[in-house]
């Protein structure tokens, strides 16, 4: 009896389905592990890849053709689009995916694929050979229910005849879990005492209020686990910090995640961790899911002075996490007070910073938490222990401040003295457009080619001599210090009366004992005027440009200021120049390689960052300006380039960018910053000197964190002269044992010199948005299978696949 061909699976199925953001389950799989060792692969790199996160977005589906973003965040972030073609014909598998591969895809010499719907399912087929021999493999994709994707997997080694026999089988499931276009975050802050289980309790209400108000995720203090009470006869003691530190299957941390289950409840919870081998700790926060589980652990990188002497510093890789609440970024209190960690994770496509602190500075809710936001357009969860019981040793409270900060630097803002909690609705998304209050596209206006000093090694850099205290006799030569004039005016109804203004300054200046004088960014224009007739103001600079040489020369002073530039009297190309000119003619220029909004239309943006030059009686000097000081490698390549003064005329666009962003370069760099703005600046402030500062020892917390600064009054013509102390610039300390210069990690930093289009963002990978595809359906995450244990420390545990 002839029998009826059956079906194709998409003529049984509908294909639309497919539709969605699928989980690979790490609990539910059948003889995983034993495949994976099969490929040769040792038990660790076997259960390493047995729950390795991974995310295919099937964004379009049809019964000709698949196209999907699939997600490796474990592997640098990687995420690619790329469609496949139902045709029954190999084609070329995408290099993002296949540079990375592991197993099968390693042994593809290849490096094709052949995709077609049959009986069973969406066939895929790769030809391989494989320990000398020829094989192939063959995975079917079906449905198990509108919810879940079952991938049987097959691979038969090939004889000589052809003949195809089975070596291998496995099967993994994919999970739906739809991303959440917008969802509640929390941020609680309260202190954690001696008890332990009495800190767990505390956590465990929050959480719970946190759930009650709606929320999605919360975030809790670092060290929510104890207060740390780590010292033996008055003395810090590693051993100690280890024994009363955590594990990540003890109690506290049981007790995290069963509550996170209860409550199906994303936590970020701070908690000092045991390390390997015996006597170190680490300063850890837990990412916990919904059902329980650890999805990441980030040990701290950055620690704050003292706790060096207590814990041991991470440095594994900054690593992102894919979730249906979009791409995650960990980093815990002085992670932050640098710019590299935020940096890089949002380099590597995080959305939202989630960050645990344990901090008594103000800097932080005031600068580092909002600015880290804002220079990167990404959300920012963050949660500080607030208050202070203690009546003996230090008495300085923890400064609360917990807050929400959107993006463009929106922020809803808890207490500085009591426990409390806020809320607020975060859109991962926004964090695509990349808006910054300077500029239409964040990462469009970075130059990471130029960027090539942040991955240096520590001992190479230019300023390595500069690390720690500062010396009595110091590395560079140059005066104890130097007096600079910030010169602010603007413009005025007539350049006569401009330029008589600006030569009277410089006179004042000079008469003052100024060695050098700062005036603002295109201080001789009237607003708007470069970009009405660009050609017309490169003219009129290059007389300018005569008379600032002028003044420098009957003033015996050095002058700063940025001009149009004309490249030659031939060439169309023209720039914004900052120009360094002292008695002798011109010291130094730079053109401007960071264009803003409006220098677009008329500029031509320079090759190379300021060089860091030794100028005679003004010590080592560097150039930045405008909206440059939004961009944090600008000024951290300057200060790995061993910048002492950074002169920086500008125009502050908005307040942030001086209460921020050129405090924070300061503070982060500890190198002077001259910010020079205009008296007609839109951001309604004046001009600053942020100061290095140099730690002594004994100050009181905040001084050792928040640079200091001298300011002028907004749109006053004024000139506030400020001595900089060379001596300054050269201590690069923010306590007895943290050096922002120093305890860095220029091996990690590879995504800020990356090309732009290399970038494993959402944005560089597709132009779908969650929305544009059909996925409604929903299940509980981990609700199916054994749950397996998450660890850091050691491999993780992977159940008998054959059980549950």
């Amino acid at each position: 009896v002839l029998m009826a061909p059956e079906k194709l699976y998409c003529d049984r199925v509908d294909v639309s389905l497919f539709h969605g953001r699928w989980v690979r389950s790490d609990s539910k799989y059948e003889n995983w592990e034993n495949y994976m060792l099969w490929y040769g692969m040792d038990d660790d790199k076997a259960r390493e890849e047995t729950i390795e996160p991974q995310i295919h977005i099937i964004t379009a589906a049809s019964k000709e053709q698949m196209t999907l973003v699939h997600q490796l965040p474990w592997r640098a972030g990687a995420q690619a689009e790329y469609t496949v073609r139902m045709d029954g014909e190999f084609h070329p598998i995408p290099q993002a995916l296949f540079k990375t591969a592991r197993t099968s895809w390693q042994a593809n010499k290849r490096a094709d694929w052949m995709h077609k719907f049959d009986e069973k399912g969406l066939l895929c087929e790769q030809h391989l050979p494989v320990k000398g021999k020829p094989h192939v493999l063959r995975y079917w994709r079906s449905l198990v229910s509108a919810n879940e994707i079952m991938v049987n997997v097959h691979l038969y080694e090939v004889d000589a005849s052809g003949q195809e026999k089975e070596v291998i089988h496995t099967i993994r499931y994919f999970q739906r879990i739809p991303f959440k276009e917008k969802w509640t975050a929390a941020a609680a802050q309260f202190f954690s005492g001696m008890d332990v289980a009495e800190n767990l309790k505390t956590c465990v209400s929050w959480m719970r209020k946190a759930k009650a108000r709606g929320a999605d995720l919360v975030v809790l203090p670092e060290n929510s686990n104890r207060d740390r009470q780590y010292f033996v006869d008055g003395k810090p003691s590693k051993k100690k910090a280890h024994e009363m530190s955590e594990t990540l299957d003890g109690e506290f941390v049981k007790g995290l995640c069963d509550t996170c289950a209860e409550l199906g409840l994303w936590a970020v919870v701070g908690v000092d961790l045991k390390g390997h081998p015996p006597a170190t700790a680490y300063i850890a926060q837990l990412l916990i899911r919904p059902d329980g589980e650890i999805e990441g652990v980030h040990k701290k990188h950055v620690l704050w002075d003292y706790e060096y002497t207590l814990f041991e510093p991470g440095d594994d890789p900054y690593q992102v996490f894919d979730t249906e609440l979009g791409r995650l970024g960990l980093l815990v209190c002085a992670d932050g007070i640098v710019p590299e960690a935020a940096r890089v994770m949002s380099l590597m496509g995080a959305q939202v910073l989630l960050n645990s602190l344990n901090s008594r500075g103000p800097d932080e809710m005031r600068v580092h938490i909002p600015l880290r936001a804002l220079e990167n357009g990404v959300w920012h969860v963050a949660s500080n222990a607030v208050g202070n019981p203690n009546n003996m040793g230090l008495l300085w409270p923890w400064t609360g401040g917990s807050q929400i900060c959107d993006p463009l630097g929106n922020r809803v803002v808890a207490s500085e003295e009591h426990d409390d909690m806020v809320i607020g609705e975060v859109r991962p998304f926004e964090a695509e457009l990349k808006r910054g209050v300077w500029t239409e596209d964040i990462f469009a206006q970075r130059r990471p080619e130029l960027y090539g000093v942040l991955t240096k090694p520590l001992d190479v850099v230019p300023c390595a001599p500069m690390y720690g205290p500062a010396a009595e006799v110091l590395p560079f030569p140059g005066p104890a210090s130097v007096k600079v004039a910030m010169m602010q005016l603007s413009r005025t109804h007539t350049r006569l009366c401009t330029e008589w203004m600006t030569k009277r300054q410089v006179s004042y200046a000079a008469r003052r004992g100024a060695l050098v004088g700062v005036l603002p960014e295109l201080w001789c224009f009237a607003r708007g005027e470069v970009d009405k007739d660009p050609k017309a103001a490169a003219d009129y600079s290059a007389s300018m440009l005569q008379t600032m040489l002028d003044a420098a020369r009957e003033n015996s002073i050095h002058l700063c200021f940025t001009l149009v530039e004309q490249e030659t009297a031939t060439s169309n190309k023209l720039f914004h120049t900052a120009y360094l000119v002292g008695p002798g003619g011109v010291v130094m220029k730079y053109r401007k390689a960071h264009l803003g909004r409006s220098e677009k239309a008329w500029a031509t943006p320079g090759d190379a960052l300021s060089a860091a030059c030794a100028v005679p009686g003004l010590g080592r000097v560097a150039l930045l300006v405008g909206d440059e000081v939004w961009i944090p490698e600008v000024s951290r390549c300057l200060a790995l380039e061993a910048a002492e003064i950074v002169l920086h005329p500008t125009d502050w666009a908005s307040a942030e960018a001086g209460e921020m962003a050129a405090t924070e370069r300061a503070s982060e760099n500890r190198f002077h910053l001259v910010s020079v703005t205009r008296l007609d600046c839109p951001g309604k402030l004046g001009s600053q000197t942020t100061l290095a500062g140099e730690y002594i020892g004994g100050e009181p917390i905040p001084l050792m964190r928040h640079p200091q600064g001298v300011w002028a009054r907004h749109n006053v013509e004024e000139q506030i002269l400020v001595d900089l102390l060379r001596r300054q610039a050269h201590c690069k300390m923010m306590g007895d044992h943290l050096d922002v210069l120093k305890k860095r990690f220029p091996s990690l930093y590879g995504a800020c010199v990356a090309p732009g289009g290399s970038l494993f963002t959402w944005r560089n990978t597709t132009k779908v948005r969650p929305g544009d595809y059909r996925d409604e359906l929903a299940v509980v995450r981990g609700a199916l299978g054994r749950k397996r244990k998450y660890t850091v420390m050691a491999p993780p545990e992977v159940h008998d696949s054959t059980a549950g």
